[in-house]
């Protein structure tokens, strides 16, 4: 093991604890940066610098299908801060180690509203832009004004606006061209107060349930949904799990339109573009039959059916095989294709 100041360097490192299913797979490599300062000498080792390399927060949206034979780097970095502060909004920094939902937690206890409804999303600060990660009707590059990366095609620490980040659909540049930009933190424009956003189904229920009446305040908004959360989708302490598997498809409207008019109740929602629609995969799933299905430890949560689990000690493979049996399921029956919104290491989906 190599340890300094700014990073520390590990040979046939265990993943087990470092992705959301807990399935074992190794790393020839692993490479802990507790400090920015420090790429520039770490990426510039013989090893590193010819050897593929993968960035891994938490792993809470990773599967590792087989072991990474390459390196694997982790920015470790810490620290929050306010920027800028005024009547109407803030500036807030959050460096890239931060666990997310304690950064919405403490976004929302300085006063600043915006991030409730991405409460209890598991991850860390810097996994957050890649995937564009989204809740109950928002996502976070509604709110990032700037995110601070280093970029290996130039070797230098740059920061990107909201327009040259990209951001789609659970999707950014830094999930488009991951082996260049590593995310090293993320600054949010909070707004004091605004329109929340409570509509989403679930939640009038939850925040009735909770003497929430009239109009919530954002912190309640917040707990509303931390709770849905928590009932809807599997402990992953008790069943390791990546939260939502696959992606909702994104079809044309006529084929939405079609499909409604067969399956009576099917969800079909805007997708903000003209000739599209957006379909639910949990309600295509479990029509399909796959909710609370078990192949041995791989199966689907009797929760929810977007979330695979690991009941014990299935394999990444193993979970990898029921998730292709289930794409082939719903394409069979519904003519739809899903795409998984989990990372997948080692293998093609």
């Amino acid at each position: 093991m190599i340890s300094t100041s700014a990073y520390e360097i590990r040979e046939n490192a265990s993943l087990a604890g470092r992705n959301g299913f807990r399935v074992a797979a190794k790393a020839a490599l692993l490479a802990d940066v507790k400090r920015p300062e420090g790429l520039p000498e770490l990426l510039a080792m013989p090893f590193i610098r010819t050897t593929p390399l993968l960035l891994l927060g938490e792993g809470s949206n990773t599967l590792f299908a087989g072991d990474w034979h390459g390196v694997v780097l982790n920015i470790g970095t810490l620290g929050r801060k306010v920027l800028e502060r005024d009547d109407d909004s803030g500036l807030l920094r959050a460096e890239a180690g931060e666990r997310w939902d304690d950064v919405v937690r403490w976004s929302l206890a300085l006063g600043f509203s915006g991030l409730e409804n991405l409460s209890l999303i598991p991850g860390t600060v810097g996994a957050a832009p890649v995937q564009n990660i989204g809740a109950y009707g928002t996502e976070i590059g509604e709110f990032i004004e700037t995110v601070e990366a280093y970029d290996r095609q130039s070797n230098r620490i740059v920061r990107l606006s909201k327009a040259q980040c990209a951001f789609a659909y659970r999707d950014s540049i830094f999930k488009r061209d991951p082996s260049r930009y590593l995310v090293l933190a993320v600054e949010l424009r909070l707004p004091r107060s605004r329109e929340l956003r409570i509509d989403y189904p679930g939640l009038p229920e939850e925040l009735a349930a909770m003497g929430a009446i009239g109009k919530p305040r954002a912190s309640q908004v917040a707990e509303a949904v931390a709770r849905l959360r928590t009932r809807k989708l599997p402990n992953p302490d008790i069943e390791p799990n990546v939260g939502s598997f696959f992606r909702n498809p994104v079809v044309e409207a006529a084929l939405a339109d079609t499909l409604a008019k067969e399956h009576a109740g099917m969800p079909v929602y805007p997708s903000g573009a003209e000739a599209t629609r957006k379909l639910s995969a949990a309600w295509l799933i479990e029509k399909a039959g796959w909710k609370g299905f078990r192949d041995g430890d791989a199966g689907v949560s009797e929760k929810h059916a977007l979330v695979l689990v690991n009941r014990g000690n299935a394999t990444g493979m193993q979970l990898l095989d029921l998730a292709r049996r289930i794409t082939a399921s719903v394409q069979e029956r519904f003519g739809v294709a899903l795409e998984p919104e989990a990372r997948i290491v080692g293998a093609d989906f």
